[in-house]
């Protein structure tokens, strides 16, 4: 089979190899029909953040099944997505059904092979599987979308909220979907990109570009100067870490969904804002799969292609022998790329 392979920093390449041999019982043969590229692959494939080499990364996939086991409860031929993360199954956490809190845990594409190939071994409890309605290559997204919604979970809520996201890119885009989703009145998206503002601008977004104006001074005309009840920050940047704290209401919540890159420093007027104005801070990461039905996995598949719409923010859909040059391109930021999925 095919698979992109990072042998080293900066080295992918894409190479035939065997296809994989079962790891263990109670696990599904898929084969892959859309991979997403996250921006922790770049970090992965370019500043020495994989765990080893070599590495096929890959957590976010769609795929069909094309082996299964003597009582499975996946066919041959059924569309299903993957949850990433492998638990450990015994810590305090699994106890618990936080697998993101797992203590050793293990994660395709990240700690183990991953997706950028054409066939993947996987647990049958990390599987679900794709409702009719659901585009299989828009599957592949239900990771990142279930990311976003975790994270805005943790929110209180109550409808008519004005909220505020920073990052216009897909995670930024899907939690304000799905604060739209979620009851809120105006939602405005703040982005540097032109381009996605303008299809968060056509998704009926407020948007504002900060490169054009100063996006604190902005936001805070726009709500007559008394902020926004809910701020997302989905950069991970210190500036809109900053610009985060110093956006949102008295009363206000904000969610650092974005990882930081780098050091932060917060000044006495950011804990000033977080103080006085007795800010609600809350910290997210991954999603959650249990209990099933309600969990973030579940809900996002029923609503996607339907209130939750991804197709917009898929700008490429490579094969896998377009990876290096794609891989390449996306870091040194060659060209416009919202989400790009491989079709392997």
């Amino acid at each position: 089979m095919k698979a992109l392979i990072l042998r080293a920093n900066a080295d992918l390449k894409v190479e035939d190899i065997p296809l994989p041999v079962q790891p263990a019982s109670h696990t599904c043969l898929l084969k892959v029909q859309g991979a997403g590229i996250c921006g922790s692959d770049l970090h992965r494939a370019f500043e020495n953040g994989a765990y080893h080499y070599p590495l096929i990364m890959g957590h976010e996939f769609s795929g069909v099944v094309e082996e299964s086991f003597a009582g499975s409860r996946f066919k041959k031929g059924q569309r299903v997505v993957c949850y990433p993360l492998l638990p450990c199954g015994s810590c305090s956490a699994c106890q618990t059904g936080d697998y993101a809190q797992c203590e050793d845990y293990d994660y395709f594409g990240s700690r183990r092979d991953g997706s950028f190939a054409e066939y993947l071994w996987v647990p049958e409890e990390n599987l679900f599987p794709v409702p009719d309605h659901v585009d299989l290559l828009e599957a592949a997204m239900t990771e990142p979308c279930a990311v976003s919604l975790h994270g805005v979970r943790k929110l209180d809520l109550q409808g008519g909220e004005t909220a505020a996201v920073l990052g216009g890119g897909p995670i930024g885009n899907m939690t304000a979907q799905w604060l739209r989703i979620l009851g809120c009145g105006r939602i405005m998206i703040i982005d540097i990109d032109r381009q996605k503002l303008r299809i968060a601008g056509d998704m009926g977004f407020d948007v504002i570009h900060a490169t054009e104006t100063d996006p604190v001074a902005c936001l805070m005309e726009k709500t007559g100067g008394k902020g926004a009840d809910t701020v997302i920050e989905a950069c991970g940047l210190p500036l809109t870490l900053h610009q985060a704290l110093r956006t949102a209401s008295r009363f206000g919540q904000v969610l650092l969904l974005g990882t930081l890159s780098r050091s932060v420093e917060l000044t006495p007027d950011d804990m000033s804002a977080v103080l006085r104005n007795e800010l609600r801070l809350y910290g997210t990461w991954n999603s959650k799969i249990v209990p099933r039905g309600k969990d973030d996995w579940s809900t996002v598949l029923r609503f996607l292609g339907r209130e939750l719409q991804v197709a917009p923010l898929i700008s490429h859909t490579p094969s896998l022998e377009k990876g290096p040059e794609i891989f390449r391109n996306l870091f040194e930021r060659k060209e416009f790329f919202n989400k790009v999925i491989f079709r392997p």
